[in-house]
């Protein structure tokens, strides 16, 4: 399984604790920026992204107002014994 990490960390607790600095701050000691690998530009349509949001916002309250409590306590039972039951 791949790591998360997206770079390699220096073994030496000195080197790694200069590299955890410059990445707080973001530039090395001499004052330069850290170069960085670009982020990948997000290719979806803003139109397509601001209508899901505006979906997504609504939905879940929508939902809520709908159920009864009945069924709420349902769902939640449901959804705690699948998260905790196999423990």
């Amino acid at each position: 399984m791949p790591s998360r990490a997206s770079k390699t960390r220096p073994k030496d607790p000195n080197l790694l604790a200069r590299s955890v600095v410059e990445d707080l701050i973001g530039e090395k000691w001499d004052g330069s920026p850290l170069v960085r690998a670009a982020d990948p530009q997000d290719t979806r349509n803003p139109a397509a992204v601001a209508l899901s949001m505006l979906g997504a916002s609504k939905g879940g309250k929508a939902r809520a107002e709908s159920l009864s409590a009945r069924r709420r306590k349902m769902i939640a039972k449901k959804a705690a014994e699948v998260r905790w039951g196999g423990r």
